[in-house]
């Protein structure tokens, strides 16, 4: 099992700099970095936040690390050209060393499109668009020039040079319907979903029946979730947290109750645990010392 640090958007970049160094110095396996302009409300309204721009972010993050894998969890289709995300994807891993994975997915934060005149489809035309958008951009990275006529996009003889570095550059799909995963195991190397392993769990149940019916072996793609983490010793927080909205999205408890949970990832197939920063401490030196102490204390169990 490995792991990787997931700094919320909000962050200050000179924190998330800091971070990424320090990730790259302890062993952790990757950083990944949220594609939104806004934060979440679930519908059209607006509430303030700051919330830095994931594309500009990456290339720092490289430029100041030499290890950790890098990406974005996920660009939506719906907002960006799959020939964008291609060439933006290849000059990172030129960054990078090789070292860039192009997580995406079909877009769905409503009130982003809504603020910024981005039409979020319908979800049927919205796979439909995804589905085009993945097959260019296997293309562009690997093909010397990409023609495709679609209901969406019309390439023609188009390059997107220099190649990456990586032969091929892996492609993560974050997604969870059977559509979508059906998509994802016939174009993707990578899988990321959410949830504590009752709630992953299932969703890798999902992903081996995409699997199968596509004729992919699903041992052949990486399969990544994340979770949030409530690191405490108080069992009765962690008991009441549980029963909450997001338990299912939740690991919590000691360092033991965190070893014997991601035991459990393990055991379902996972190869890579995400762990978001949001639960870990209010200031940058709690957040900090909480990564340092899940890397020296639970993630050191499974190296």
């Amino acid at each position: 099992m490995k792991f990787s640090m997931w700094p919320n958007p909000e962050r200050p970049p000179a924190e998330v700099l800091d971070l990424a160094r320090t990730a790259d110095a302890e062993g952790w396996h990757g950083m990944w970095y949220a594609d939104h302009y806004m934060p979440n409300t679930g519908n059209e309204t607006m509430q303030p936040g700051d919330v830095n721009e994931c594309w500009a972010m990456l290339p720092a993050i490289a430029a100041v690390t030499e290890r950790i894998r890098i990406g974005p969890l996920v660009a939506p289709t719906s907002v960006h050209h799959p020939a964008v995300l291609a060439n933006r994807a290849a000059t990172i891993d030129h960054i990078s060393n090789g070292r860039f994975v192009l997580g995406i997915g079909a877009g769905w934060q409503i009130n982003e499109h809504h603020a910024y005149g981005i039409d979020l489809e319908e979800p049927g035309k919205r796979v439909s668009r995804f589905e085009e958008a993945i097959q260019i951009m296997r293309s562009l990275l690997s093909e010397e020039r990409t023609t495709f006529n679609g209901n969406f996009y019309d390439i023609t003889d188009a390059p997107a040079d220099p190649k990456p570095m990586q032969s091929p550059l892996p492609i993560l799909v974050g997604t969870g319907s059977p559509r979508m995963l059906r998509i994802t195991a016939r174009h993707a190397d990578e899988w990321n979903t959410w949830g504590a392993p009752d709630m992953a769990g299932g969703a890798l149940a999902k992903l081996h029946t995409a699997c199968e019916q596509v004729g992919r072996d699903p041992s052949t793609m990486w399969k990544s979730t994340q979770a949030l983490v409530f690191m405490s010793e108080n069992a009765e927080l962690a008991a009441n947290l549980a029963e909450g909205d997001m338990g299912a999205r939740s690991i919590l408890g000691s360092n033991a109750a965190l070893i014997d949970e991601i035991g459990r990832y393990v055991e379902l197939g996972f190869d890579e645990l995400i762990v978001p920063d949001f639960t870990l401490g209010i200031t940058a030196e709690e957040r900090a010392g909480r990564y340092h102490e899940f890397h020296t204390e639970v993630a050191s169990h499974f190296a």
